[in-house]
């Protein structure tokens, strides 16, 4: 596992600080935030990008590809493994994916342009923001010569580029896969859509790391964040083969739509209440047995309470017993980047028996009442955890992850 994140880029930090509730979310200094309703977000700090690139290579590329990089290498070296020869490069692959891709390329280079700068615009632009290029330009940089996409599904596009490669390895197409999500959406671009939208958190100007609280009475939008979470699955074989440290085994992926709207999730939650009930049947799962749940948790009024709503649907009785948190709070919100780093976290619960806290629960929600683990890490012993992400277009995806128990 490799990441990227407004807690840190190594996985021990991360997961210390995510364990301990420390918010990643600050003021934001990329850029003014004069003009801006919401002026927070969840910045990566101190990224040098050729500390995993040649120099010139990193100057080519957005800040999302990057991460994307950065993130992908850290995680070859967590699994300790790289391709030997042509063989293996060529049964593996990448699939990573982004909402929204090269957006400060994008802003950039529209600059110039409408500065009549036409022939200052990069050589380099479109290859730049277009989102399928972190898989590309990670393939480059590792060798990779399988099968190679990226999946664009808004704030779902980790998980399901996780569960697509999954699909992958389970057809034969590859013997190794990354996967995961990378977003750099830090930009003033990003915050005028999302302002205009009225989607962000504008309460917490001056008190930060209090923004983002999902499941929260008081809550009042998302907090943008960036980075990226790199998954190195394998199917069994060809990990044991090798001698690989195994996490977690990743036993059951599922997609759904809510078929409703663009932008606001189904409000009785029947898409993703379809996505959960078929992730279970997949993986011949009782509701009983899910141990956590790392929900989407986006700290917007309508999504918490629509995702409280299907989980309870779906895990009948057994959803008052589940421990269910938002790592959002603390990292805030890395739309495409999301579910790679929370099925990071996800797996960590399982590894350390440890669950995260929803940092800045404070107002209780009479419509979202499960237990979402209150500001305090829980420690409990975890076998199978549950991802779920939900997206703009009515996306939803879930992935199932069961402690590893080599017979």
């Amino acid at each position: 596992m490799g990441l990227v994140t407004p807690l840190g880029d190594e996985l021990e930090l991360f997961w210390q600080r995510l364990t301990a509730g420390i918010s990643g979310i600050g003021r934001i200094t990329r850029f003014d935030t004069t003009h801006c309703e919401c002026q927070v977000g969840a910045e990566v700090k101190d990224f040098d990008p050729e500390r995993f690139m040649d120099p010139k290579e990193a100057r080519r590329n957005d800040r999302f590809a990057q991460f994307a990089v950065a993130a992908a290498k850290k995680a070859l070296k967590d699994a300790s493994f790289s391709p030997r020869g042509p063989d293996e490069a060529g049964r593996m692959g990448v699939v990573i994916g982004s909402g929204i891709g090269g957006m400060e390329t994008l802003q950039l280079q529209t600059g110039k342009f409408h500065r009549s700068e036409v022939r200052k615009v990069s050589p380099f632009m479109i290859p730049s923001l277009i989102c399928n290029i972190a898989s590309g330009v990670v393939a480059i940089e590792i060798g990779a010569r399988g099968p190679n996409f990226s999946v664009v599904t808004a704030c779902a596009a980790g998980s399901h580029s996780i569960g697509e490669a999954s699909q992958l390895l389970r057809l034969g197409k590859a013997d190794v896969m990354l996967a995961g999500g990378s977003e750099a959406p830090l930009t003033e671009l990003s915050f005028a859509g999302f302002c205009a939208m009225k989607a962000l958190s504008t309460s917490f100007n001056e008190d930060p790391a209090h923004a983002c609280r999902p499941f929260d009475a008081k809550r009042d939008g998302f907090v943008m964040g960036e980075g990226a979470g790199i998954l190195v699955l394998e199917t069994l074989t060809h990990a044991q083969s090798r001698g690989a440290r195994i996490y977690a085994e990743l036993i059951a992926y599922e997609a759904s739509c809510d078929a409703h709207h663009i932008t606001s999730p189904d409000p009785e939650g029947e898409g993703l209440s379809l996505c959960l009930r078929r992730l279970l049947q997949r993986a011949k799962c009782a509701p009983e047995e899910v141990d956590y749940i790392n929900a989407h948790g986006t700290s917007t009024l309508y999504n918490d309470r629509s995702e409280t709503l299907a989980i309870k649907r779906v895990f009948g009785k057994a959803a008052s017993n589940i421990p269910i948190s938002s790592t959002k709070s603390m990292t805030g919100h890395l739309l495409g980047a999301a579910g790679g780093i929370e099925a990071i976290a996800t797996i960590q619960s399982i590894v350390k028996g440890l669950i995260p806290p929803t940092i800045n629960y404070a107002f209780p929600d009479p419509d979202c009442d499960l237990d979402y683990v209150p500001n305090v890490a829980l420690r409990r012993e975890v076998r199978t955890a549950l991802s779920e992400n939900l997206a703009f277009g009515g996306h939803n995806a879930a992935l199932l992850f069961r402690r590893f128990e080599d017979s």
